[in-house]
């Protein structure tokens, strides 16, 4: 955060390099949806997805959770930790991945991450008891108004299986809310528990995965096409926006630091045009451009 008695020189460089450690996390995060995407797309199951996405991160950030105690955690409880766990981890992985069986890209990288602010914004009045200034009841009513877009577009146009994808987004989203409500009352630092959240993984998903599922369907999709979601989904998704956001937090303040999901949505779409040469539906961008204006006014 900066520092009134810092020079501003020094001031002015924590804003740059803060404003671009969060503009890269956000397009890390984007980058996530769109691989994943691309992995259902060629026949990845949403289970093979939520292995690349945790078990590498896990394994990389194991080293965090046993400096810290393996006894309590890490610090986070075992308790608690199957709590954010069930709201970050694979179960919450495992929505968002089957959504993008049903719906296209746009839907899912606008989708979840609005839910996640508007329900945030619900439970931070109801919970944290914060005040809710008028801006942010416009913003929520806005970005509830871009939803509503997304929703017109797939019961118009790709038919119930298409309110179902955006129903598993919108249910990603608010498990991704409450993980974030859970965090602030509980007054856990966010790179500990998603250390923690890797150690579970990696002791309980991973095994079962291998036990029920197993790596077949993995194995069929070809070496490059695993690396590339081990790349994407465990390190670039996974292991690198922790710190880069983390970064951001101290270096702006955890206030301007929130605007940086917002970007996310615009990253996804973009991403899929230049790498999946994915074009949105005019219903898409008029509801993406309609959650950005809610996104501005619940930051004011």
């Amino acid at each position: 955060m900066d520092d009134p008695h810092q020079p501003k020189v020094a001031r002015f460089s924590n804003v740059l390099v803060g404003t671009l450690c969060g503009t890269l996390a956000a397009l890390a995060w984007a980058t996530g949806f769109v691989a994943a995407k691309h992995g259902i797309t060629a026949g990845f199951s949403p289970s093979d997805l939520a292995l690349h996405r945790f078990l590498w991160s896990g394994l990389l950030l194991m080293p965090m959770v046993l400096r810290a105690g393996i006894r309590d955690l890490g610090g986070i409880g075992w308790g608690r930790g199957a709590i954010v766990t069930i709201l970050s981890g694979p179960p919450q992985a495992l929505i968002a991945y089957t959504g993008f069986i049903l719906v296209p890209l746009g839907h899912g990288t606008t989708i979840q991450p609005a839910t996640a602010a508007l329900v945030g914004i619900v439970l931070a009045a109801v919970i944290l008891h914060e005040r809710l200034s008028l801006s942010r009841v416009a913003g929520g009513v806005a970005i509830t108004a871009g939803l509503l877009v997304f929703g017109y577009e797939s019961l118009t146009t790709i038919g119930s299986h298409g309110i179902g994808g955006d129903l598993l987004f919108f249910s990603a989203g608010a498990f991704w809310a409450c993980f974030g409500i859970l965090l602030r009352q509980w007054h856990i630092s966010g790179t500990r528990v998603v250390a923690a959240v890797g150690a579970l993984s990696v002791l309980v998903y991973a095994p079962l995965y291998f036990i029920f599922i197993g790596v077949g369907n993995m194995m069929r999709m070809g070496w490059a096409e695993n690396l590339l979601q081990v790349a994407a989904q465990g390190i670039i998704a996974g292991v690198l926006p922790i710190f880069l956001f983390a970064r951001a937090v101290t270096l702006l303040g955890a206030g301007r630091s929130a605007t940086f999901p917002a970007l996310v949505p615009g990253f996804g779409v973009l991403i899929g045009y230049l790498a999946l040469g994915i074009v949105p539906s005019l219903a898409q961008v008029i509801g993406l451009a309609i959650v950005l204006i809610g996104f501005r006014l619940t930051m004011k």
